[in-house]
């Protein structure tokens, strides 16, 4: 059972993650890795809510969690289901956000980045995750001696690149500078893990 700091640190993570999406990477169409960059592409391309996608996209991983790994799902179902409502919650505020504050593409990438790695690192933390591809690499990091922030970097960074082909130069590259803050900073919250 989960002690009351740990609902908290999922919930600011998740506030963390929304904010990322909704406040820095959006509004330019950039991509992170992932689950949410697979969530972030059908959104871009079709409209459809970014939570809503996250949350089918996760299905498979969370049916292979079901039967293989049974603690993974449970600790990490909260993580999913807040960071999605999170997500869709925040997404009227961005105007608000981008009236009063507009950085550009380079430091919204990174400060995307990092606040969404930041947030999967405490979920990591406190033994929980979005249901993403961070799920599949904390069952991963198991079976292999991989720091978990490098493994989301390795999957965010191929997901990247299949999203590369429906995008343009300048979003590739931004997406790419938030997969690297993202992966330091989930990679740092999670060193000694």
């Amino acid at each position: 059972m989960r002690s009351y700091p740990s609902y908290v640190m999922i919930l600011l993570a998740s506030l963390l993650i929304a904010t990322g999406t909704n406040f820095f990477l959006v509004p330019y169409k950039i991509l992170d890795g992932g689950i949410i960059g697979i969530a972030l592409i059908i959104n871009y391309l079709s409209g459809t809510a970014i939570g809503l996608c996250i949350m089918l996209c996760s299905l498979p991983i969370f049916l292979l969690a079901w039967f293989r790994e049974r603690d993974i799902f449970y600790s990490s179902i909260l993580g999913l289901l807040t960071s999605s409502f999170l997500i869709e919650l925040l997404y009227p505020l961005q105007y608000y956000f981008l009236y009063y504050i507009e950085l550009g593409s380079i430091s919204s990438a990174i400060l995307g980045g990092f606040l969404m790695g930041t947030g999967l690192g405490l979920m990591l933390r406190f033994k929980a995750s979005t249901g993403g591809t961070d799920l599949l690499a904390k069952y991963i990091r198991r079976y292999v001696p991989l720091n978990v922030g490098l493994i989301i970097f390795l999957t965010d960074f191929m997901i990247i690149g299949a999203g590369g082909l429906l995008i343009s130069k300048e979003t590739f590259f931004y997406s790419i500078l938030t997969i690297l803050s993202g992966g330091v900073a989930t990679g740092l919250c999670t060193l000694d893990e």
